[in-house]
């Protein structure tokens, strides 16, 4: 696991990976992992958190991430992605409105349906359009008798804007509402200690429940939800998704107070992290490639092409210049757009990023020339 890597047997430079820290081949990462499996195994603990599945170790864990993200408590999940949808499922009733950015990642998205009340959407990052959508809430919920949860991310993956958690906790002045944060992207990366996107804007108090995963800087499995004690104790006894289910085995839950402990204990790999995201982000736009707003470690690349001019060019970058990365095209982007999604990390270094840069200029002379449009358009096959 790491920046060089084998696709198919040969050798490429991966920057589709979401270990930001360098963390899953860390010697001190994998020598806990492979402890906590010969003491524990892979089945302990046999049963859910609420019967036979809570353990020292659990109860170790969300403490210290309860400390570590400056929230009075904390809670395990088994996965991000159903926690989350649990998470949304427990905090509101059919009484209550939802607010949510309309470019909320899946787990959001798919969290709102199962909620049997009204929903509002906001233009994505904008202002203007949270408060009228707020508006709206406030007259309904006063209808309902029910409240309004207001959900965003911390950081959001696709094109690396942090969400606006300032401005947003700075609308409770005029507006009754609870702030849900999905910082799967942030924790780890932003904030001076590295507690995430709330942190690093200075309003981590006003975020009422506080969600990550483990999947990104922490280079495993599994998440957590921070909050007031009296929150996490209601989310205990009503996410489905954790009461009904197994709790996070031995192996994960010690591994991860191994990987937490080294977040705390130096910010050595979160600096390096950002050494390689400023050489990879300067060098690009030092080279007049758009990578948009982008304001964390996610570095997306823009370029203009079809969907099938940005197949060959994948593929070429893979075949012949060995650089895997994430492509993303319409419907997710808008038409004749091309989104190349980088994801730098501590373990890169400075010869993979200008490897890199070196490859963009090549495949972007492709692009720009007709090269791709050519190789797409005779391969284009008749199925009529």
């Amino acid at each position: 696991m790491g920046p060089r890597m084998k696709f198919q047997g040969k050798d490429i430079l991966n920057w589709s990976l979401n270990d930001y820290l360098g963390l899953a081949n860390h010697p001190e990462v994998r020598k806990a992992d492979a402890d906590a499996a010969i003491a524990y195994g892979a089945a302990y603990p046999m049963g859910a958190r609420m019967m036979s599945g809570h353990t020292n170790a659990h109860e170790q864990l969300e403490n210290e991430l309860a400390a570590f993200v400056m929230k009075e408590s904390a809670y395990l999940l088994n996965f991000g992605y159903q926690g989350i949808m649990s998470c949304i499922d427990a905090l509101v009733t059919k009484n209550d409105v939802i607010v949510y950015d309309v470019d909320a990642h899946a787990c959001i998205i798919d969290g709102v349906r199962l909620h049997m009340g009204k929903r509002f959407t906001y233009r994505h990052n904008d202002i203007e359009s949270m408060e009228k959508n707020l508006q709206r809430a406030t007259k309904l919920a006063e209808e309902t008798g029910g409240g309004i949860l207001f959900i965003t991310e911390g950081v959001f993956g696709m094109r690396g804007q942090q969400g606006k958690l300032k401005e947003i906790v700075a609308m409770k002045k005029k507006y009754n509402f609870r702030l849900l944060v999905d910082d799967a992207h942030g924790f780890g990366t932003l904030g001076a200690t590295g507690a995430g996107a709330g942190e690093e804007q200075g309003c981590q108090d006003g975020i009422d429940v506080y969600f990550s995963t483990f999947a990104k800087s922490m280079a495993s499995i599994g998440a957590f939800l921070a909050a007031d004690k009296d929150i996490i104790d209601y989310l205990k006894y009503n996410l489905r998704s954790q009461m009904f289910a197994k709790a996070l085995p031995m192996i994960q839950t010690v591994g991860a107070l191994k990987r937490l402990e080294l977040l705390r204990k130096s910010s050595e790999l979160k600096d390096k992290l950002w050494e390689n995201v400023n050489a990879l982000q300067g060098g690009l736009k030092a080279k007049g490639f758009n990578i948009g707003d982008t304001n964390t470690c996610v570095t997306p690349v823009y370029l203009e092409g079809s969907i099938p001019e940005a197949m060959i060019m994948v593929n070429d970058l893979r075949e012949n210049y060995g650089i895997f990365l994430s492509i993303v095209v319409y419907p997710v982007i808008p038409k004749g757009i091309i989104l190349l999604r980088m994801i730098p990390t501590a373990s890169h270094t400075i010869e993979d990023i200008n490897e890199t840069l070196a490859a963009f200029e090549a495949i972007r002379e492709k692009l720009v020339n007709g090269t791709y449009a050519k190789i797409a358009e005779a391969s284009v096959q008749n199925v009529e």
